[in-house]
């Protein structure tokens, strides 16, 4: 069973449709990204899977249940959604700002115990900032103010986790560095992620399943090696491209054309 599944979803922002007729199912235990070009929808969808937008039509299962039937307490324990650019108050520590993962744990009659605390510092020592639990969320650099909120979604202790354009505004160290942590938590772990991703090369690396949107639909679906081509470039992104292999890491590598400077394959060679 999937951990989520969308069944005729329909979506709007006003009076515009983003989605209509939807089916989408997002399997447990591996890492689906989101793939399409700017304004398609890709962060609609994400939110609508974690009953941030009402769809008008349809409906969204958590777990084999309608997330409508469920209460919000009740999803906030079994599904974490970092949306994108997050802001924390100001003066707000790394450590402050994790603990919030566990609200959706306490109660009148249960209040903070050694297991909420426990997961703090677990999410804390994974994403390796224990050793920054006490500055200021704003105090950090990109990279690591990233991984603190990653922190706070691994505290709610979820199997499944939602993620809008986790590498925005990353240097190349800092995405690789959040995508490997992300990774790590899905094969030592088996969280689900489904992410929303600009790179479709790193979508590729790292992405069990893709899902390419265009015009409101699904324009494909599946395992990196199955889907993706020239064609489906050129129709979701309106680009030409090559679609080689990585010779890393055996994934697909686009290659766009466009203008830029040509180095002869002599020179190439001697790299």
């Amino acid at each position: 069973m999937s951990v989520i599944e969308a069944k005729s979803l329909t979506l709007s922002y006003g009076q515009k449709p983003v989605f209509s007729g939807l089916d989408l199912s997002v399997p447990p235990g591996k890492i689906t990204v989101l793939i399409g070009s700017n304004g398609c929808g890709k962060s609609t969808l994400l939110r609508s899977l974690a009953r941030l937008l009402k769809p008008q039509e349809g409906s969204i299962l958590l777990d084999g249940t309608e997330m409508a039937k469920l209460s919000s307490k009740e999803i906030a324990r079994r599904l974490a959604i970092l949306p994108q650019g997050p802001v924390a108050p100001e003066g707000l520590t790394v450590h402050q700002l994790v603990k919030q993962g566990r609200y959706p744990y306490q109660s009148w009659l249960q209040q903070w115990s050694k297991e909420d605390e426990r997961m703090v510092n677990n999410a804390l020592e994974v994403t390796d900032m224990d050793g920054l639990a006490n500055r200021p969320v704003d105090s950090l650099s990109g990279g690591q103010r990233q991984r603190a909120w990653i922190a706070m979604t691994l505290a709610q202790n979820t199997p499944a986790i939602l993620l809008d354009e986790p590498t925005t505004y990353l240097d190349m160290t800092h995405q690789i560095e959040v995508l490997d942590l992300l990774f790590d938590l899905n094969e030592q772990e088996n969280r689900t992620v489904v992410m929303v991703l600009h790179d479709i090369n790193l979508a590729c690396r790292y992405a069990h399943q893709i899902v390419a949107v265009k015009d409101g639909q699904i324009y494909a679906q599946g395992a990196p090696e199955t889907i993706m081509n020239e064609q489906l470039i050129r129709s979701v992104f309106d680009m030409e491209c090559q679609v080689t292999y990585d010779p890393i890491f055996g994934t697909p590598l686009c290659i766009p054309y466009g203008k830029g400077r040509k180095i002869a394959k002599a020179a190439v060679a001697a790299f």
